[in-house]
């Protein structure tokens, strides 16, 4: 029958990526594919879900192509996903929230002024990323949908719902972004009749990741291409999955589209999401500050130019170059709002220095200051966290240029871990893995493979010390200027 196989599923903000991995941990195959992001108005993200679910079907037939791999050697799944929230109704279309859809702002402003614990764990001032708020304003705006309601999940939740048929709910994801607090009995129904959305169905039981469903329902795998005995375990939000598979006992830099810095142990603080108790591991609290947007800055930079090259061709050029691109360039990247420290989603970017040359030199400059702004963001993120790491676990395609592995850990000042098979892909397959392996941590422990480390070249420090002061300086400015 061939060797046993375990299949892992991260759907991100623009790709959905199969990845299968051998019992022992490691990496066989890799396949992605794209789906689109459909813009709308008073700052509206949207997916189509059959869409999603076709790239899911089709990154998982390339990666059992690759590995030559039957159907029936697959013999668990699990799914990560952002925290894209899923809406089942007659006239909702497209049925998918985006996760960095922010038109729930009001709503999630009107929340954060709620004295309540679900408040408390968000940082004191809810996102309009998290799910409550986004529930809020379907309740409100579109009161025809809500009556309408057949189901409504976070992304991850729907995957595995999808694929097996039965109702369950990640753990990590409801503790994360829902108003459910596993050590205060679960759904919060005093805050959810105080906002008027306590009657959203939410059938089924919540469940730790890695926790198995059950197996693929038939119509599950005839559209995924598997054996219908395929077991499917309990997954994650793609960040948390990330921490999982990243480099152990260390906190963990999640390097995508955004940027998340996850760590255990913290208590409540303002503008920190968490703790959240048993969202990743048993008996481990984790909480999490981070960056909107990343990962989509660079892409959206590397749009601007008119002849625009691919991410490698830019980093392989930026490697390359002799003297350190854009001189005199400064970039606050904030252009998506800001999670951490400030939690402000209306704040907005900031660029010093920024000429009309549209050559590729100009392009190479600008993308490598914006980079070193994300760095020195991050930075800031990691101080607010009150972490002064000296190793920090890194995942992420970000993760995968050795340039912006290096980058990072200048602009820290710690030491980057980095494993290169696909941190994600891997702490989602830890997770599909677990209930033939007795568990999560026994899982992760037959997963976990050295990794490569980065260190902080002393050479650069002092520029990056330099960027550090004018970072900090340029963020009084815009206060200053906000104020006026």
């Amino acid at each position: 029958m061939g060797e046993l196989l375990i299949g892992a599923v991260d759907v991100g903000s623009a790709r959905a990526r199969a990845g299968l991995f051998t019992a022992g941990g490691r990496l066989v195959a890799r396949a992605s594919r794209g789906f689109s992001t459909i813009a709308g108005p008073d700052r509206q993200a949207m997916h189509d879900f059959a869409e999603i679910w076709q790239a899911v079907a089709e990154a998982l037939a390339e990666a059992r192509r690759q590995a030559g791999a039957s159907p029936a050697q697959i013999r668990a799944l699990a799914f990560d996903a952002t925290c894209s929230l899923v809406v089942q109704a007659p006239g909702f279309a497209p049925d998918v929230i985006a996760w960095h859809d922010h038109r729930a702002i009001a709503e999630a402003a009107e929340l954060g002024a709620i004295a309540h614990e679900v408040v408390v764990r968000a940082g004191g001032s809810v996102s309009p990323e998290m799910q409550t708020p986004k529930l809020m304003w379907l309740r409100r705006r579109r009161p025809e949908i809500w009556a309408a309601l057949q189901g409504v999940r976070d992304l991850c939740d729907h995957l595995a719902f999808r694929a097996t048929g039965l109702e369950v709910r990640s753990h990590c994801a409801a503790a994360a972004k829902w108003p459910w607090l596993p050590d205060r009995g679960g759904w919060q129904t005093d805050l959810l009749a105080r906002i008027g959305i306590a009657d959203f169905p939410r059938p089924g039981p919540v469940l730790p990741p890695g926790s198995r469903i059950g197996p693929l329902s038939p119509r599950g795998a005839a559209e995924l291409g598997l054996e219908p005995e395929t077991l499917v375990a309990v997954g994650l939000i793609d960040a948390f999955s990330g921490a999982l598979g990243a480099a152990p006992d260390m906190p963990a830099l999640i390097a995508g589209t955004s940027n998340c810095v996850m760590a255990a142990g913290l208590a409540a603080a303002p503008a920190l999401w968490g703790p959240y108790p048993d969202a990743i591991l048993p008996g481990e609290a984790v909480s999490e500050g981070g960056q909107s947007a990343t990962g989509a800055l660079l892409e959206r930079i590397r749009r601007l130019y008119p002849r625009p090259a691919s991410h490698d061709e830019i980093l392989a050029r930026l490697a390359a170059a002799k003297d350190e691109p854009g001189q005199g360039l400064h970039v606050l990247p904030d252009f998506k709002g800001s999670r951490t420290p400030f939690a402000d989603p209306l704040m907005r970017g900031t660029i010093h220095g920024l000429s009309l040359d549209g050559s590729p030199a100009a392009l190479d400059g600008f993308y490598w200051r914006a980079a070193v702004g994300i760095a020195l963001g991050t930075r800031q993120v990691i101080a607010h966290m009150g972490l002064a790491p000296a190793a920090l676990a890194m995942a992420g395609g970000q993760a995968r240029s050795a340039l912006l592995r290096q980058l990072y850990a200048d602009a820290i000042g710690a030491e980057i871990h980095w494993q290169p098979e696909d941190a994600v892909l891997r702490g989602t397959a830890i997770a599909a893995a677990a209930p033939l392996m007795g568990g999560l941590v026994a899982a992760r422990a037959r997963f976990s493979h050295p990794a490569e480390i980065t260190r902080p070249d002393p050479a650069a420090r002092a520029r990056r010390e330099r960027d550090w002061r004018i970072f900090r300086r340029m963020q009084q400015q815009r206060a200053e200027i906000a104020a006026m």
